[in-house]
């Protein structure tokens, strides 16, 4: 069990936040489902984003940009989402880092609720 802190800034420990996520449990709410998404993206971990993209709008694969470090995630603001909400809008910005240059990236991301289950719909980045 490692005691690591989780790559999506809860403060948590990696096993107790995104780990049980990105192995398969439920995420309780669309936050959490962004977050494990940033842990999936800081991780590689395109079969996780996939599983977790709604199918009306799931890309074929996903790519990554090789090089490019996920270092710090900010969330911005939420709406709705909860575990009774049927979907909910989260908006987040992703801090980033490729060699000398560093940025961020900011989005509104929207998910919907299946059954148990919170799916990534798509998003407005802004």
């Amino acid at each position: 069990m490692s005691s690591a802190r989780c790559p999506c800034g809860s403060g948590n420990p990696f096993d107790e936040c995104c780990a049980p996520l990105l192995g398969g449990a439920p995420a309780p709410t669309a936050e959490r489902l962004m977050r494990s998404r940033y842990t999936a993206f800081s991780r590689e971990d395109a079969a996780y984003l996939l599983r977790t993209w709604h199918p009306s709008t799931r890309p074929r694969d996903v790519e990554f940009d090789r090089g490019l470090e996920w270092r710090r995630l900010l969330i911005v603001d939420r709406v709705a989402g909860g575990p009774l909400d049927r979907d909910g809008v989260v908006e987040f910005e992703a801090f980033w880092r490729h060699g000398a240059e560093r940025g961020s990236l900011r989005e509104r991301s929207r998910f919907v609720r299946e059954g148990r289950t919170w799916l990534y719909v798509d998003g407005v980045i802004g």
